[in-house]
C-alpha cells in the first residue's frame, strides 16, 4: 500500500539531493544530452511545438555513436550536420575535410526539428538512405538474420547491433510491416546500421527460397520447435529466421524454412524479447560455424 507523505516528512537532506539531481539534469540538457523540457504547446498534439516534416528521400540520424558511424561510412551520402559546440568536440571531427556543411546550433534547434523526446546528444545528421542491396550479394556471408514482420524500430536496432557483434552478413526483413531506416532505429543500433546491410524485400517466402539456392540452411525460431537450436545446425551457411513477439513466425514462413528449432529455457519464463532471442541464436550459430572451419 502506498503511504501519503506530506511536505513535512521530507528532510533537508532530501531537498539537498533533489536540487543536485535537478542541476545535473539541467547541465545535461544544456549540453544536448537530454531533450529540453517541452513547452505546453509542444505537449499538445499538433501544437506550435510540432516538429516540421522531414524532407523526402532523407533520413535524420542523431546521437554521438550513430553520427560518428554514419560519417565514417563511405556508402552514406551526407547532406549536412547540425551540432552543438560540446557535441562537435565529442565527435572529434576535422570540419575542414568533411565535404559537407556543418552548422553550429543550440540544442533547442535540434529539439525543434526532432521533437522533445529524441535523445540527440547535440547532433543531427541529414543524409540519404543507404543504397539498396540484393540477396545475391550475400553469397560469401556464412551467417544471416531474417526477420518476419518485426515492427518495433527499437528491437530492430538492437538486433542490428547484435548481428554486427556476431559477424552476421546482413539483416533481411520485409518492406511491409517492418521499420524503414530511421533515426530511432539507427540510435537503437548505436552505429550498427552503417556496418551491416539492412535488406528489405517484398516477399519473405521467396527470399527464403532464394537463400536455399544460395546454399543456406534456414532455421525458424519457434517456441514449439521439435529440437533445441544447438542440435539443428547443418552445413557452413546458416540463416536464422525470427518472428514478431506474440504472433511469432507466420505459417507461410514456418512452412518455407528448412528447419524449426527452439531456444531451451529451463526457467519459469519461457519467452524472450525478440532482440534477446536474436542475440542468443546468433551466438549459437557462430559457435556452430566456428566448428566448420
Amino acid at each position: 500500500m502506498k503511504e501519503n507523505m506530506s511536505k513535512d516528512s521530507f528532510t533537508p537532506k532530501d531537498s539537498h539531493y533533489a536540487k543536485l539531481r535537478r542541476a545535473h539534469r539541467d547541465q545535461k540538457r544544456k549540453a544536448g544530452e537530454l531533450p529540453a523540457n517541452p513547452a505546453p504547446a509542444q505537449r499538445r498534439k499538433g501544437g506550435a511545438g510540432t516538429p516540421p516534416p522531414r524532407p523526402a528521400d532523407t533520413v535524420w540520424l542523431y546521437g554521438i555513436h550513430t553520427v560518428k558511424a554514419a560519417i565514417s561510412n563511405p556508402a552514406r551520402e551526407i547532406l549536412r550536420l547540425l551540432v552543438t559546440k560540446n557535441a562537435l568536440s565529442r565527435l572529434e571531427l576535422d570540419v575542414d575535410t568533411l565535404g559537407f556543411p556543418v552548422e553550429i546550433v543550440l540544442p533547442s534547434e535540434i529539439d525543434r526539428l526532432l521533437g522533445p523526446d529524441a535523445i540527440h546528444q547535440g547532433t543531427l545528421l541529414e543524409a540519404r538512405p543507404l543504397p539498396v542491396r540484393k540477396l545475391d550479394s550475400l553469397v560469401d556471408s556464412p551467417l544471416l538474420l531474417v526477420l518476419d514482420q518485426v515492427t518495433d524500430p527499437h528491437n530492430v536496432g538492437a538486433i542490428l547491433r547484435s548481428a554486427v557483434a556476431f559477424g552476421a552478413g546482413a539483416v533481411i526483413t520485409t518492406e511491409r510491416h517492418s521499420p524503414t531506416e530511421s533515426g530511432v532505429m539507427a540510435k537503437s543500433a548505436s552505429g550498427a546500421l552503417e556496418m551491416i546491410p539492412y535488406i528489405q524485400i517484398t516477399n519473405l517466402a521467396e527470399a527464403i527460397e532464394e537463400l536455399h539456392r544460395l546454399g543456406f540452411q534456414t532455421i525458424g525460431l519457434d517456441s514449439e520447435g521439435p529440437e533445441p537450436l544447438e542440435n539443428t545446425f547443418e552445413g557452413a551457411r546458416v540463416a536464422l529466421v525470427l518472428g514478431a513477439e506474440g504472433k511469432g513466425l507466420r505459417q507461410k514462413t514456418r512452412a518455407t524454412c528448412k528447419a524449426l528449432a527452439r531456444l531451451d529455457m529451463p526457467g519459469a519464463i519461457k519467452s524472450l524479447n525478440v532482440s534477446n532471442a536474436a542475440a542468443i541464436a546468433l551466438y549459437a550459430a557462430r559457435q556452430h560455424l566456428l566448428r566448420q572451419i
